[in-house]
């Protein structure tokens, strides 16, 4: 970081710099008044990748447009949705993860974010994706359980998009902060002539899942001004589980063997009083490591409703677990309603007045199994719940002495189904307003652009959580009886499903409410044009500065916030930063029209950064375009990036995160069990309690930031013998190679490759061990995984895209285009350990996957008033561990004990018809995913079955749309 004369020279320049655009707003109503007898000039525009405003094409960065077209011949009504199946965007997060209720807090400090969708370039995740709309910043995701660093593309109305523009290349030197994996600039319409209705509805094979989209735009485009309104509302519902045999249990194959061990009728886990066997109920077991067993143990369950002890118990097994998975969501349902507006008037030839603004509500759902009630020692949530014991005196307690968690009690577990399942209701008002002053001027003959801008943004978020139970209620009626007066209820945690009544539910519910709310300002100067002639053409610039303010907070519930919540608990969140940039561009020619050099640029930047809370830095990138003939243009680039910590990373307050971890001490034998028992205290024959494993997340105030190095280097080859020839109008070939390297990577460790380290060490004082304890049952019962500069990120691979259109003929006309994807590698280092995480190319780890191969061709044929495209998309195989599930034939190689997810293919065909009548009505329909290609089965991933981040939902999606224009 860089402070000091570098930060005194660039404040100085801030304040220059109004100071020119002034003189040109002074010099362009100046030349307003002129006679306008200048030559024509073609109109210049800002194209993602750069600042300078210019009327040419082919930049030196690679960027990636998805027209209206494009957009609408996917047959999907959601921008994220759409971008997450490019080849060069990752594993992130959308609605078909159900995660609230099922996990808690991830590590990152964000939330769990559900309702949203959002876009990780290059598989370096979403928080290191920049966001615009129009150029312009958009405020991160808020969904009521964390303070986000990534944007939710689901708050961007889609009816509003014109295209988008993706520049896969780092960009910190031209934009700031975040766009180390890349950019996606979302460009709105501006105008439209009159008016148009759309509607749409689509529809799953598999379940339900019905999306209904319709929406109501007006707009003029007039010489002195323009506008586009647009009314818009999405509604998709929801799909359950169980709708499919593949999502309907914990693991696919394995039945209730991967359910959790809090069920309706209850687990108890204790050492009797009086060593007493209960006639073989609770057989003696060897407890201290010398084989001999002399030790009562209790791992019982009753046989059902109200069950007598010990005749009606039996030893708890795996096919008494409880299936939790029909509860949840295959597809979470939501529902969205926005109206959008932006307006433009030219107040005289070279300057116009922009106006934009958003208002859009969103209401969605994630649900859960009814929430189980863990208590003891043994439960391992390191709260209140560790602490909670049985008395004696609970008129419901069948064994005549008290479970105490002091002493004899290892744990206990219910699950009161009387309460019904946990449902998550977020509702998100997402405000947007921005203006902006925009111009052009000539000034010592040479053309300059400038504009100014203003934007703000809130995202504000309320969840309602129904189904959830105050642990500290549950103790209290659990306790003594003397102590538990009104209105206070015992409860029956022995009695099975049906025997907590509605007075004893009432005591221990409550309904959980959350907030969350993410604010972003921003004002910008940017001023761009020629500062002098060259032999090759002129020397462009652009400058600019750019203050941003961003605040975001996270309130839990009152309950949660003291400890009392029996579901994940978490503390409030808040935190706010500003920054102050500058930065400069030059497009510098070199030479032009001269043998094997018919052009030949070079471009630099540099961005100046000053942040409250982390200093100075200065980041700058540099390019080359040479274009030797007319067909063949090469480029490169070299840029350096950098990512502050976000307000969640910074200030996140301790949470936690129920990871689906198996522990290698569980079923241990052989040389791991004796380490297990004798370095790690886990008792003889340990079995790990439950599935999932509480992990302690959260930010860290004494982060660093990330820096990055980019390269880039590419072809654009359009050969002028395949023009207008007699099979080809035009094709054009497009070879990307990328690399990024990321240092001081903000983010946790994997919990399972930590923790398999840690046992693998045989040291409990090992670095792998750190923030890992056991209590005396030998479950975990503490793990930190708060977040640090884990180390090293990098990843390389290359883009290819191949387009051709052929000439129109009587049979139509016809384009075919291929983007692929090939990422050689990807690569997670530790500073500390100088291993590597677990992640990489043709892995599937963590609910997501890097395929090696990301495809996607298309076909379009026309001949009005017909249309007709046809879709095929390609993800190359992924290799799992199989884990505890090696003994099940979802594990397809259990001999290296790793499962193969298949390479698949979806086709998806369209058509469409536009009719010549009044009102020029267009009809379209289509099938997404014709040949009902499922996903592969993952025994891995932790809902569902399958990687939701990579894969359709099984079964055909059906869709038909009606566009009129009035």
């Amino acid at each position: 970081m860089k402070t000091g004369k570098g930060k005194a020279q660039a404040l100085r320049a801030v304040g220059l710099l109004p100071a020119l655009l002034a003189a040109g707003i002074v010099q362009a109503q100046d030349a307003a008044a002129a006679p306008a007898e200048q030559a024509t000039r073609l109109e210049a525009v800002e194209v993602t990748g750069s600042r300078i405003k210019k009327s040419e094409g082919e930049g030196d960065s690679p960027v990636l447009v998805l027209t209206a077209a494009d957009l609408k011949a996917t047959g999907i009504t959601s921008i994220g949705d759409i971008i997450q199946r490019l080849g060069v965007s990752g594993s992130s997060l959308n609605t078909r993860f159900n995660s609230a209720g099922n996990f808690g807090f991830p590590s990152d400090g964000g939330g769990v974010g559900s309702g949203s969708t959002t876009i990780s370039l290059r598989n370096l995740g979403a928080q290191r994706t920049l966001v615009l709309v129009d150029g312009l910043r958009w405020v991160n995701e808020s969904s009521a359980s964390g303070v986000s660093g990534a944007v939710d593309l689901n708050t961007i109305p889609f009816s509003a998009i014109e295209r988008v523009e993706i520049l896969t290349d780092g960009a910190s030197s031209l934009y700031g902060s975040d766009a180390i994996g890349g950019v996606v600039n979302i460009i709105t319409k501006k105008s439209q002539k009159g008016g148009l209705a759309n509607i749409y509805y689509g529809d799953y094979q598999t379940g339900n899942g019905e999306t209904y989209t319709g929406n109501l735009s007006l707009g003029v485009k007039e010489k002195q001004y323009e506008f586009f309104v647009d009314l818009s509302h999405y509604q998709q519902r929801e799909i359950s589980s169980s709708a499919t045999e593949q999502s309907s249990f914990p693991i696919p194959g394995t039945g209730t063997a991967f359910g959790s061990s809090s069920t309706p009728t209850g687990r108890f886990v204790f050492f009797p009083n009086g060593n007493n066997t209960n006639g073989g109920l609770c057989p003696l077991t060897d407890t201290n490591g010398d084989n001999v067993p002399d030790t009562a143990f209790c791992n019982i369950t009753p046989n059902g409703v109200n069950s007598a002890f010990p005749g009606q118990y039996h030893g708890f097994t795996n096919d008494d677990r409880f299936n939790f998975s029909p509860f949840n969501f295959l597809l979470t349902p939501s529902r969205r309603s926005a109206l959008f507006a932006q307006g433009r008037y030219k107040i005289n030839d070279d300057i116009r007045l922009s106006l934009k603004g958003l208002y859009q509500s969103r209401k969605s759902v994630n649900q859960a199994a009814p929430e189980p009630v863990f208590i003891g020692p043994g439960a391992g949530t390191g709260g209140l719940a560790d602490t909670v014991g049985i008395d004696v005196s609970n008129p419901f307690n069948p064994f005549g002495y008290s479970l105490d968690p002091g002493s004899n009690l290892v744990f206990a577990a219910r699950r009161p189904v009387e309460g019904g399942p946990r449902v998550f209701t977020q509702n998100v008002d997402t405000r947007y307003f921005s203006a902006s002053f925009d111009g052009s001027f000539d000034l010592f003959d040479r053309f300059f652009a400038w504009d100014v801008n203003y934007a703000n943004a809130v995202n504000a978020a309320d969840q309602t959580i129904n189904g959830t139970y105050n642990i500290r209620r549950i103790a209290q009626a659990l306790g003594p009886v003397a102590n538990c007066t009104a209105p206070c209820v015992p409860l029956n945690f022995f009695g099975g499903p049906g025997t907590i009544t509605p007075d004893q539910l009432a005591y221990i519910s409550f309904i959980e409410r959350d907030s969350s709310r993410q604010t972003l300002d921003t004002v910008s100067l940017n001023l761009s044009g020629s500062v002098l002639p060259l032999p090759a053409g002129s020397l462009d610039f652009a400058a600019g500065y750019e203050h941003r303010k961003l605040s975001g907070s996270y309130s839990p519930d009152a309950v949660v916030v003291a400890g009392e919540s029996n579901g994940v608990p978490s503390l409030p969140t808040s935190g706010r930063y500003s920054i102050d940039e500058l930065y400069l561009e030059l497009a510098v020619p070199l030479l032009a029209k001269l043998p094997l050099a018919k052009r030949l640029d070079l471009s630099f930047a540099t961005r100046y950064s000053d942040y409250t809370t982390f200093g100075s830095t200065v980041k700058s990138k540099v390019g080359l375009r040479w274009q030797p003939i007319t067909d063949l243009t090469l480029r490169g680039n070299y840029a350096e990036g950098f990512r502050a910590p976000s307000i969640g990373e910074s200030f996140g307050s301790p949470a936690r995160f129920d990871a689906s971890i198996e522990d290698p001490c569980s079923g241990a034998t052989g040389a791991t069990a004796t380490t297990c028992q004798n370095v790690f205290g886990t008792p003889v024959g340990f079995q790990q309690a439950n599935t999932q494993i509480s992990i302690r997340t959260g930010g860290n105030a004494n982060l660093d930031a990330e820096t990055s190095r980019s390269y880039t280097a590419g072809l654009v080859y359009s050969p002028s013998w395949a023009e207008k020839s007699a099979w080809s109008d035009r094709v054009d070939l497009e070879l990307t190679f990328y690399k990024h390297r990321i240092n001081n990577a903000i983010q946790s460790p994997d919990a399972q490759t930590q923790l398999n380290r840690c046992v693998a060490s045989g040291d409990p004082n090992s670095s792998f061990c750190s923030g890992i304890s056991r209590g005396t049952s030998g479950d975990i019962n503490g793990f930190d995984s708060t977040l640090r500069n884990l180390g090293r990120l990098s990843t390389q691979g290359y883009d290819l895209g191949i387009g051709w259109v052929a000439p129109r003929s009587p049979y139509g006309k016809f384009t075919v285009n291929w983007q692929a994807t090939y990422t050689e590698f990807f690569r997670a280092v530790s500073t500390d350990t100088g291993l590597e995480e677990p992640r990489g190319v043709g892995t599937e780890v963590s609910d997501s996957g890097i395929p090696r191969w990301k495809s996607t061709v298309r076909a379009n044929w026309e001949l009005a008033p017909f249309t007709a495209g046809w879709t095929v998309r390609y993800l190359s195989a992924l290799v799992e561990q199989c884990g505890d599930a090696v003994d099940f034939a979802s594990c397809g190689n259990p001999d290296n004990g790793t499962n193969r997810l298949d390479a698949i293919v979806y086709h998806d065909l369209q058509a469409g018809v536009k009719l010549p009548i009044p009102y020029a009505p267009e009809l379209s329909a289509g099938v997404n995913n014709v040949f009902s290609a499922g996903p592969p089965i993952c025994v891995s991933c932790s809902l569902n079955g399958y990687d939701a981040s990579n894969y359709d939902i099984a079964g055909r999606f059906a869709y038909v749309q009606a566009v009129v224009k009035f």
